[in-house]
């Protein structure tokens, strides 16, 4: 099962994309969930080119959403491109969180519905799938309106499942009682897009974006949410994606390292 691991490039977010291929490789690792930002920065096309040279595939990119921006729908297109010219499957979608000054929390959900209806088909016809990631309730007013994996599933119930997916990520949906429920309905309505762990730890720092930890240093069950998501029906790679300021100070072969013994230790069965 070690080889559905993937290294998602925010959890070694300084280290050059050349060279986190180069160490994704040497590794005998084969996934990579890439960011737009670092990839734009690198060049499309170059980077599409190093991934095949390598032989390590794209297993999502991040990110689409905020569709309470200003233009979000034409990025997001743009992003669907990006992702199909990547060979990448996944776009992960964040879906913003309120629009400045509104208190209208309904109204944010109803815009994100709204886009996908505009967006769903144009993924269809690049072969690239959207994913709607629920975010802890936390980040609801300035981030993700979607909190639940429920919430995901019934937005994107409208869509072919081919179209619109879910992101199970271990550390915003771990604390929700109806979680594994929702794993389940997600298994059988083919909606499992990506699954993405990260542990939960406390306190959480200042900035809590970067409060994500290293697996088995928090209280998250990640070898039980893996059981879920297999039983469930999911056998796609396993994304590994810390934010977390210690792991960016360190060199980028150590964090991947660290996270494929963490990896063994706490996400594989025992």
């Amino acid at each position: 099962m070690i080889e559905r691991f993937s290294l998602n490039q925010w959890t070694t977010r300084y280290w050059p994309l050349p060279d986190v291929v180069a160490g994704c490789a040497a590794a005998e690792v084969r996934g990579v969930g890439l960011w737009r930002e670092p990839v734009a920065e690198y060049g499309l096309t170059r980077t599409a080119k190093l991934l095949r040279e390598a032989g390590v595939r794209a297993t999502s990119l991040c990110r689409g959403g905020f569709f309470t921006a200003d233009g979000a729908l034409a990025d997001n297109r743009r992003a669907v491109e990006e992702a199909a010219e990547l060979g990448a499957p996944v776009l992960v979608l964040v879906s913003g969180g309120l629009p400045g000054g509104s208190r209208d929390l309904d109204g944010a959900r109803d815009r994100v519905a709204d886009a996908l209806a505009e967006l769903a088909p144009y993924a269809g016809r690049y072969g690239v799938r959207l994913a709607i990631e629920p975010l802890h309730p936390m980040f609801c007013s300035d981030r993700c309106v979607v909190a639940t994996l429920g919430q995901a599933l019934e937005l994107a119930a409208p869509h072919p499942p081919e179209q619109v997916g879910v992101v199970v990520d271990t550390y915003h949906l771990w604390w929700d009682p109806d979680a594994y429920r929702m794993i389940g309905r997600a298994g059988r309505e083919d909606r499992l897009a990506i699954f993405q762990v990260a542990d939960w730890t406390t306190p959480l720092p200042a900035g809590v974006l970067t409060g994500r930890g290293l697996l088995g240093d928090g209280c998250v069950e990640l070898r039980r949410l893996r059981q879920a998501v297999d039983a469930a029906g999911y056998d796609g790679p396993i994304e590994v994606e810390i934010f977390n300021e210690e792991l960016w100070a360190m060199p980028g072969p150590r964090v991947l390292a660290l996270c494929l013994e963490r990896f063994r230790e706490h996400v594989l069965d025992g």
